[in-house]
């Protein structure tokens, strides 16, 4: 399978084509790992950091009238769907008697942005490495699914652009999935999700004073991360609105930043492993799976 390795440069490649969409990204770079092919080179360190300026130079094709009013719109709605799933997950944690650290991770991740929370928190509680890996692999494989399936409900139920953004930005945990749904979904769809999303990520930060309140007696040394790469995102957009004379390079920008995304969702999919999956073990995939089917269900009745 050694040959095959060039795989890993030709697909990056593939993915600034107009055919190859955020779900085959995501899937072809499953296939890779499921295939075992050899990575030549350092996947790891270059998917945060792809995954973050894509968001960024997406920012400079989002109207700033339009990111007031969804950021208006949202906000209540943001606020209350975190504070309830991370409620939420505590009980079913509690009642699947999943360990604390675990819940907390899983909680966080579903509640705001999946890995970016769950690495948020993860120092704060001090959680152990296979905790983190649990986690982890839950939120993976339900955002993988979740790719896939929402913009097919979407479209089954005649969703409008606006309701799907949305509904998607605070049903899927992880913002390159939000992206990817709402991309697929159509224009609107992912200038709405993508505003909400960051919006919503904005909570890593109270959230993360929550976790640190709640274990304040296990851990006196604390740190917590902040998603400077939002500040970023918004500049961009502001900048696209107060010199509008560079609409046609801001438009390269945007299409860069989408493409950057498609290439992340790759990178991300060769993360996958068999191996994390069978250890991550039933109860916590049950209160993945359990918390997420609640409030996917919850929050689509609510835009229907």
């Amino acid at each position: 399978m050694k040959k095959l390795s060039i795989l890993y440069y030709v697909i990056p490649f593939l993915c600034l084509m107009p055919f190859f969409t955020a779900p085959i990204a995501l899937a072809a770079g499953i296939l890779l790992t499921l295939l075992k092919i050899e990575k030549p080179y350092e996947i790891k360190k270059y998917t945060s950091k792809i995954l973050q300026w894509s968001i960024v130079l997406m920012g400079f094709g989002m109207s700033l009238e339009k990111v007031i009013e969804t950021s208006q719109t949202g906000v209540l709605l943001t606020a209350a769907s975190v504070l309830l799933t991370f409620l939420f997950g505590m009980v079913l944690g509690y009642l699947y008697k999943v360990d604390k650290n675990t819940t907390m991770l899983i909680s966080s991740g579903t509640a705001i942005c999946g890995g970016s929370a769950i690495a948020a928190v993860s120092p704060i509680i001090n959680a152990k490495n296979n905790q983190i890996t649990f986690a982890l692999t839950v939120i993976f494989v339900l955002n993988a699914v979740a790719l896939f399936i929402f913009p097919v409900i979407g479209q089954a139920l005649n969703m409008s652009q606006e309701n799907f953004g949305y509904w998607s930005a605070i049903a899927i945990h992880d913002t390159s999935s939000v992206v990817g749904a709402g991309a697929a979904y159509g224009k609107e769809a992912l200038e709405v999700a993508t505003t909400v999303k960051l919006t919503r990520t904005l909570w890593i930060i109270p959230l993360s004073f929550l976790v640190l309140f709640l274990n304040r007696k296990e851990n006196k040394t604390n740190k917590i991360k902040i998603p400077w790469f939002i500040l970023y995102f918004v500049i961009a957009i502001v900048i696209a609105y107060l010199l509008p004379q560079y609409q046609e390079t801001y438009n390269h920008m945007n299409w860069l930043g989408k493409k950057g995304m498609v290439l992340a969702l790759f990178l991300i999919g060769t993360s996958f492993s068999i191996e994390d999956l069978k250890t991550a073990g039933l109860r916590s995939f049950l209160l993945g799976i359990t918390l997420w089917i609640i409030i996917s269900l919850g929050t689509l009745f609510f835009f229907l």
